[in-house]
């Protein structure tokens, strides 16, 4: 599995990369292989904001429904549209099949994000 090192993850399996005052929020390649085959993506609302630890996102897949939380307080900017028709690019591309772009509230809240070898430690 896949876990680049310019990212930073959460606990719950999402992976964050920031350019500037955006963040960009997907799947990371272990949950969406533990996830299986993906069906449907709900896609949040772009201009909602969302406080950290709000379900922003579900990702139904053939095996089960997973609510997905911010990891960070903010307001989407853009979602991909992508993932309307081809729901299944997060299992073919998980780092390129974001969801969600977020303009951050308090970049300090990413403090609490981990590496990427903290992340695959974790999952052992």
């Amino acid at each position: 599995m896949n876990y680049p090192d310019d990212l930073k993850y959460n606990r719950e399996h999402l992976w964050i990369k920031t350019e500037g005052n955006t963040a960009y929020v997907g799947i990371t390649d272990y949950a969406q292989n533990e996830l299986g085959e993906i069906l449907y993506v709900d896609l949040p609302e772009v201009g909602k904001k969302y406080a950290k630890g709000e379900q922003f996102s579900e990702v139904e897949s053939a095996k089960v429904n997973s609510t997905l939380c911010m990891p960070f307080t903010g307001t989407v900017k853009e979602v991909n549209e992508k993932l309307d028709d081809e729901p299944e690019f997060i299992n073919q591309a998980p780092y390129e099949a974001w969801i969600a772009k977020f303009e951050l509230h308090d970049p300090d809240e990413l403090s609490d994000m981990i590496s990427a070898s903290e992340y695959k430690a974790g999952l052992k």
